[in-house]
């Protein structure tokens, strides 16, 4: 089976979880005509930049 060398064979979505223990979820924001994808913890509404930034 051939497959080029981009190709993504799965499609793994990595969980997040912030300290507090709650789920980190991915939002889109639309902020004074930019769209912004920000994280958000599900428990304590944090925000932050990128999922990684929850350590």
């Amino acid at each position: 089976m051939a497959q080029s060398k981009n190709s993504r064979i799965s499609s793994a979505t990595q969980k997040f979880f912030c300290s507090c223990g709650g789920e980190v979820k991915m939002k889109t924001l639309f902020e004074k005509g930019k769209v912004k994808n920000v994280a958000e913890c599900e428990k304590c509404k944090r925000l932050e930049r990128r999922p990684s930034d929850f350590k």
